[in-house]
């Protein structure tokens, strides 16, 4: 079973912190204790959310504000069970900073056959957009976990 779940992108203030809260909160909801974390693999490190994804994550009462970005690194990746990336150059990226990595890694769009881009500094379509790959993404996951 999956204990620790790493949930990484680029900077750690959008994609990977949504998806951080909301797999937990789906997991808790099933009644599961696990410990998701998120992380970036070019990490803007101490920065919260971004304004963008704390407004969208407010409107479903889920509080972004305790949230600081970190860059993953091989402790970071070495202490999952399970790390989700939003895109393949995310799973690469990790591999070059830890490559036992690399079995346990898979895109949150795994399941869906997707990845989830970027929407920082995008417009709010392209931000509902990955908001909806990431619901997707985590109830995804959840059902089988």
């Amino acid at each position: 079973m999956y204990d620790r779940i790493l949930v990484v992108c680029t900077g750690n203030i959008c994609r990977s912190p949504i998806a951080e809260f909301l797999l937990r909160d789906a997991l808790q909801s099933k009644g599961r204790t696990v410990q998701v974390t998120s992380a970036g693999v070019g990490a803007l490190v101490g920065d919260p959310a971004y304004e963008t994804a704390t407004a969208m994550m407010a409107a479903r009462d889920i509080d972004l504000a305790p949230h600081r970005a970190r860059q993953a690194d091989v402790a970071i990746c070495r202490g999952a069970d399970l790390v989700l990336v939003m895109e393949n150059h995310h799973r690469e990226a990790l591999t070059d900073i830890d490559p036992a990595v690399r079995g346990k890694t898979f895109l949150l769009g795994h399941w869906g056959k997707f990845e989830i881009p970027d929407p920082y500094k995008r417009s709010q379509a392209v931000w509902d957009r990955a908001v909806g790959l990431i619901d997707q993404g985590v109830a995804d996951w959840a059902r089988r976990l």
